[in-house]
This record gives C-alpha cells, sequence and structure tokens, in this order.
C-alpha cells in the first residue's frame, strides 16, 4: 500500500472514531456545545481523546507513518446557518520535504487585518462586493477589490458571481484553524 493511500485509510478510519455514535466529535475545550442552550449536554472526554485517536491510526498505518503526522478538524455552523465538517491529516515526512515556500501566498494573503475582516464578512453572511466595502475602516472599493483578488489568488475566496465571493467549503476549517493558531498557547 502507497503513502498516499495509507494517508487515505488513516483519515477515513478516524473519521469513524469521530462519529457521535463510536464516541467521537466532542468539543475538545472539555465543555459540551449545547452549553447554555435549551437541551441535554452530551458527555465529553477528558484529555487528548483525538490525539490518541489518531497516534493509534498512525501505529495501524505501519512504517510509512513512523514519524507520526498532523491532523486538523471541524465541525462549524456559521450564522448563515451553514454547517462544514472537515479533516485533514498529513504524514510528517512528507510536509518535511515538501516545498514550503509554495505555502506562502496563502499565509501572505491572511497577513493583512482588512483581508481577515473581509473573510470574518464574507462567513458572517455579507457576501457580494457592494455589502463587502459598506462596513467601516475597509477603504474604498477599489482597495476592497484588490483586497479580494489577494484573497481570490490565495485561494481563500472564490467568486460564485459576478461580484459575490465566498470561502470555499475545504477552506473554512483550515481558516478557522489558522485563527485559532493565533489565539493557542
Amino acid at each position: 500500500m502507497g503513502l498516499e493511500e495509507r494517508v487515505t485509510d488513516l483519515e477515513r478510519r478516524l473519521a469513524e472514531l469521530e462519529r457521535p455514535e463510536s464516541g467521537g466529535g466532542e468539543d475538545i475545550q472539555g465543555e459540551s456545545p449545547e452549553q447554555g442552550a435549551a437541551g441535554p449536554e452530551r458527555p465529553v472526554r477528558e484529555g487528548f481523546w483525538a490525539l490518541e485517536g489518531f497516534k493509534e491510526q498512525l501505529a495501524q498505518a505501519g512504517s510509512g507513518a513512523r514519524e507520526g503526522g498532523v491532523l486538523f478538524t471541524g465541525a462549524v455552523g456559521l450564522p448563515t446557518g451553514e454547517r462544514y465538517e472537515w479533516q485533514y491529516g498529513e504524514l510528517t515526512d512528507r510536509l518535511i520535504q515538501a516545498d514550503w515556500s509554495d505555502r506562502a501566498d496563502a499565509f501572505a494573503a491572511l497577513g493583512h487585518p482588512v483581508r481577515l475582516r473581509l473573510l470574518r464578512e464574507i462567513l458572517t453572511g455579507r457576501r457580494t462586493a457592494a455589502e463587502l466595502t459598506d462596513p467601516d475602516g475597509l477603504g474604498t472599493t477599489g482597495q476592497t477589490y484588490h483586497h479580494l483578488r489577494q484573497l481570490t489568488a490565495a485561494g481563500w475566496l472564490h467568486s460564485t458571481a459576478r461580484g459575490r465571493y465566498e470561502v470555499p467549503p475545504s477552506r473554512v476549517v483550515p481558516l478557522l484553524v489558522a485563527l485559532t493558531l493565533t489565539t493557542t498557547p
């Protein structure tokens, strides 16, 4: 079995572990997602349950996963009512051997406060260029379009129709993971 097949198999197995009926999918902070809401609270596992499950999957993958890997996942509900469930895992060897300079544009696109604000506005439902130009502090129409083009070129946005933008489904959780990285100890 090749490396790519092993990673695919790992992702499939991890998805099975995370299904609610298998005990996965709990909130990593140790609080029920329904906290403060009416209704029953779900039990939550203590400790590094996602990490331990991932390590088990890596062990089953054999020698190709000897150096470990990285996994990120999320089950996200947006204010627009949209829901995204997504995960991605990669083996350490593959990450270390990759050309990291290929990723510079994606990181650079997130390095401007106006672009981050545009992404937040889009995730909360403001999708047209006209709606995005309205909020205070986003600059002129030309400046807004400049930032939208930068985000689109880097893959953080795509245009669904003329003047209408959205964060691609495969980028919603990674974007929120990137934001989380800046707030975790």
